[in-house]
């Protein structure tokens, strides 16, 4: 199923990336205390709310990572947005992959018959032949083609995990992290499976400024291949976790540069503020959540 949306987007440019103790906020409880004392309205009523589609109770019992709830928490921006079989996209057609993309992923969506020799990667070929990347533009690139959707996320069908093999949901990774701290990241997310009743992944490329010689920040990046294919400077990971007993959901965001990174340096080094990837991406996370919970913990920082 193709559905296409077009709309406008303000594209946010800062980031900050730090990290120095675990702390959770909560977020829905912020609010309420700025409501109660009369203060100035906090962030939530700040950021532009993206519209979240109706989700019917029928959609909550589809295939274990079926599309069909993956979007319950909102989507991030409604530009080009495109369904698979195991995910949720919007494509980019200036940097030739996605903006983001969203699965979910629980204990069901972990196991069943698929098998990965079964799958190579392919040209996307819903994207017009101006605006799509190939095989090609990655070989002798030194960059991996690194998934976005992690195929180990959709085991139980062959068609799902065939499906993270488009190179729409593939973006230029730098060998070492694909192969190492990122695999480590997208483990862990499959990990939460066992402590939390469905686990949201929403993943994407960043392009972040950095300050040159001449102390003016620039965003530069490297582009692949003749249908220059943009190689980010960063990814991120938006991990939204329902907590078993029905009382909320808990917050992760971590952003990793697309180079190496030395393996001891631990995950959590990583998490940043979920304002940090929205303002670098201009992507809207939070408003759409504290729509469909009463209670938000942020785990922010360690």
């Amino acid at each position: 199923m193709k559905r296409w949306f077009r709309t406008g987007a303000t594209l946010l440019v800062g980031a900050g990336i730090g990290a120095s103790a675990i702390r959770l906020l909560s977020v829905s409880g912020r609010v309420e205390e700025e409501e109660n004392h009369g203060s100035h309205p906090g962030l939530l009523s700040r950021v532009p709310v993206v519209p979240v589609p109706r989700v019917q109770a029928s959609e909550l019992t589809v295939s274990p990572g079926g599309s069909g709830a993956v979007m319950k928490y909102g989507f991030p921006s409604l530009a080009n947005i495109k369904t698979r079989e195991s995910y949720v996209t919007s494509y980019d057609p200036r940097t030739r992959t996605a903006s983001w993309v969203i699965e979910r992923i629980n204990p069901a969506s972990l196991s069943g018959p698929s098998d990965r020799k079964y799958c190579n990667f392919k040209e996307d070929d819903s994207v017009h032949i101006f605006h799509r990347s190939t095989n090609a533009d990655f070989r002798g690139s030194g960059f991996d083609r690194g998934h976005l959707a992690a195929a180990a996320n959709h085991k139980w069908s062959q068609k799902a995990m065939e499906d993270t093999f488009y190179l729409s949901n593939v973006a230029p990774q730098n060998p070492h992290l694909n192969q190492n701290t990122w695999n480590n990241l997208e483990q862990l997310c499959r990990s939460l499976t066992k402590r939390y009743l469905n686990v949201y992944v929403c993943t994407g490329p960043l392009y972040l400024p950095r300050q040159e010689a001449d102390g003016k920040l620039y965003v530069r990046y490297q582009v692949l291949g003749r249908n220059h294919v943009a190689v980010p400077t960063h990814f991120f990971k938006v991990l939204i976790l329902e907590q078993v007993d029905g009382k909320g959901v808990e917050l992760r965001s971590y952003v990793l540069p697309n180079e190496p990174i030395d393996e001891q340096v631990p995950l959590e080094r990583f998490l940043v503020p979920i304002e940090t990837i929205e303002r670098a991406s201009g992507l809207h996370f939070v408003p759409n959540i504290m729509k469909r919970t009463s209670s938000l913990q942020a785990i922010t920082a360690r």
